[in-house]
């Protein structure tokens, strides 16, 4: 039988933030747009101290589709590796109904990924293109038997793990190396120092 991929999972699109909502001080929790997907944060993520929804706010190992922006550099899957955060708008969280749907849905996505661009090619005005809730809809899929799905999470699950564990470490030794070469830079640290401090993270 064949389900559409909308079928699989909730999907919830991120908060509307404006200018206002952003605190000048870095305080509070990061806006995550498609860039923090990307790059994770940076000196250009915005942050908020307001208050939203559960629903938007994010943690380490949430599946994300982009589903607004330039075609080719914007749309796709993600599985969130940095901290908590609010989730902006033009993403989906995508929560699978079921747990043992999680690595189908996650690999569902990313192997349809090259549709979706064309779709939100075919829309593109402006330079923007969009994948909606009609098109997931329309997307069919094939539903997996359990005994398949099972075999299949037992061997992909593990792999996906160790991945998601390694992107997580690599984003923690990126912010601190960012963290510590410009105070080695000015002399503020020493190597001595700095070795103290980053074996604390490791």
């Amino acid at each position: 039988s064949t389900r559409s991929v909308y079928e699989f999972a909730h999907f919830v699109n991120g908060a509307a933030f404006k200018g206002s909502h952003f605190s000048p001080d870095r305080s509070g929790l990061p806006i995550i747009k498609i860039a923090e997907l990307k790059h994770g944060i940076t000196e250009q993520t915005q942050f908020t101290t307001q208050c939203h929804e559960e629903k938007y706010r994010l943690a380490a190992g949430d599946i994300l589709f982009s589903w607004s922006g330039s075609p080719e550099t914007s749309i796709g899957t993600f599985v969130w590796s940095g901290g908590a955060g609010w989730l902006n708008q033009h993403i989906f969280r995508v929560s699978p109904n079921r747990k043992e749907d999680e690595l189908f849905v996650y690999y569902t996505l990313l192997y349809l990924n090259d549709e979706f661009v064309e779709i939100a090619r075919n829309k593109q005005t402006t330079g923007l293109g969009h994948v909606t809730v009609a098109d997931l809809k329309r997307r069919l899929v094939v539903v997996p038997p359990d005994n398949a799905l099972a075999a299949f999470n037992s061997a992909a699950r593990p792999l996906y793990e160790k991945w998601c564990g390694t992107t997580l470490e690599s984003r923690t030794l990126a912010v601190l190396r960012d963290t510590l070469l410009p105070k080695l830079m000015s002399g503020e640290l020493r190597v001595r120092d700095a070795e103290n401090l980053a074996g604390t993270h490791v």
